[in-house]
């Protein structure tokens, strides 16, 4: 069955605070899932915002929608609606830049600069309809993954045996993929190989991944 088949849901819309399943159901969800993978929450936010984003954020709620997701709430959370006011509660700064000018792929694409100390990640996100979305970009690398199975992604050097060592440790806990695949800057350099699942994946096998020499960085995204 291919990925881009249309369901009820794409046609009633999800659960959510609304106007819009692209514009506020969407865009919660990148953040929510930017804020995953990020590994908790930053103290400073940028959001760039590209295409339709940018044409129509404030009016259709991207903005708070996108607060809200990188506060933590789910599209469906109805402290949305007051995201500025708890964002600046948590002490979270928040700033959006709109880029009219820049050529996207995707109208509906926000990229996520988060920061937290020495600790800073971009996350670019599309809102592809139906308050589906696509992860598309993790720093300079190039990606592309939904987040609607349990996902991990390992940050590695693209070094000869470590993509086999991350998937027969995955056999070893009796864990089912449903899809794998590897995005890379150039050959030798840094890698993310990211796994979607049919099985909860524990903190617990994400520290044992961490202790692989070549792997830097694992992140977690539980739907």
């Amino acid at each position: 069955m291919s990925n881009d088949y249309i369901g009820i849901f794409d046609v009633i819309g999800p659960t959510m605070v609304g106007p819009s399943s692209s514009h506020t159901s969407g865009a919660a969800s990148i953040a929510w899932m930017a804020r995953q993978i990020f590994s908790g929450s930053p103290r400073t936010v940028t959001f760039t915002l590209y295409g339709s984003f940018a044409e129509t954020y404030m009016g259709h709620g991207t903005d708070r929608a996108l607060i809200g997701g990188m506060l933590g709430y789910k599209p469906d959370d109805v402290r949305i609606r007051n995201a500025y006011e708890h964002a600046r509660e948590a002490g979270m700064l928040v700033e959006f830049r709109v880029d009219k000018e820049t050529s996207v792929s995707h109208p509906n694409t926000v990229d996520i600069v988060m920061a937290d100390g020495d600790h800073t990640l971009l996350i670019r996100g599309e809102s592809v309809g139906g308050g589906r979305v696509r992860i598309r970009r993790i720093n300079d690398i190039d990606v592309d993954f939904t987040g609607e199975y349990s996902t991990i992604i390992i940050g590695h050097q693209d070094r000869m045996g470590t993509v086999a060592f991350i998937t027969t440790f995955m056999a070893e806990q009796q864990i089912n993929i449903a899809t794998l695949k590897l995005f890379r800057e150039e050959k030798g350099k840094n890698a993310f190989t990211v796994i979607e699942t049919d099985d909860f994946i524990s903190e617990e096998i994400r520290e044992m991944y961490l202790r692989h020499e070549y792997i830097h960085s694992v992140d977690l995204i539980e739907i």
